[in-house]
């Protein structure tokens, strides 16, 4: 299957819904700063598939994988400072990192094509 656009990719699909799961798990904390670094980083992991996909070639595509791959650890490592700072709790923890964990593999899925 060819994908004409980057909505069609799946890891793009899943990691919008990622971001929906972050945003509800911080939608009330009073640390501003926190929640705002922990919803830019897990935004741009989408945004830099969708920019990726769209460049002139696979080169730049696999660049800007390489980039959402990094703003996963960036979530990643919030998460486990929300738990550490009593933000969210261990169950909370586990479920993102796990949804987390599943999207991250389709990106790696992707580099590897």
């Amino acid at each position: 299957m060819v994908i004409r656009k980057f909505e069609d990719i799946v890891a793009w699909q899943k990691a919008q819904d990622f971001a929906c799961d972050i945003y509800s798990s911080f939608k009330s904390l009073k640390d501003f700063g926190f929640r705002d670094q922990i919803c830019r980083a897990v935004v741009s992991i989408s945004n830099n598939i969708a920019e990726g996909f769209d460049r002139s070639s696979n080169k730049d595509f696999n660049r800007f994988l390489y980039i959402a791959l990094g703003s996963c650890s960036e979530t990643r490592s919030m998460i486990y400072l929300a738990k550490k700072l009593d933000y969210i709790d261990e169950d909370n923890q586990n479920s993102l990192l796990a949804n987390l964990k599943k999207f991250q593999k389709l990106l790696e899925d992707l580099l590897s094509h």
